[in-house]
């Protein structure tokens, strides 16, 4: 069992009941994540810095991309 945080999005399995992870993220949900505004999230995606989806007038965000964005913006010292 995998442990998430609670209020993760989840979406229901093949049929059997079982529950994955969303693929996708919104906004405040990335905002969270991060611990940042969602303006934040917003210039992110508008600078093309944190690749979206857009459904409607909603953008969707893989959690993927916001792994890769953390990681890219890793600092180490030294």
């Amino acid at each position: 069992m995998v442990d998430e945080p609670a209020g993760s999005p989840h979406v229901m399995g093949e049929g059997n009941g079982s529950v994955v992870p969303a693929p996708f993220l919104t906004i405040a949900e990335v905002a969270q994540r991060m611990r940042v505004s969602k303006m934040t999230v917003y210039r992110l995606v508008h600078s093309g810095e944190l690749p979206a989806v857009r459904f409607g007038r909603t953008f969707r965000i893989q959690q993927t991309a916001v792994d890769d964005l953390i990681r890219a913006a890793r600092y180490e010292a030294g």
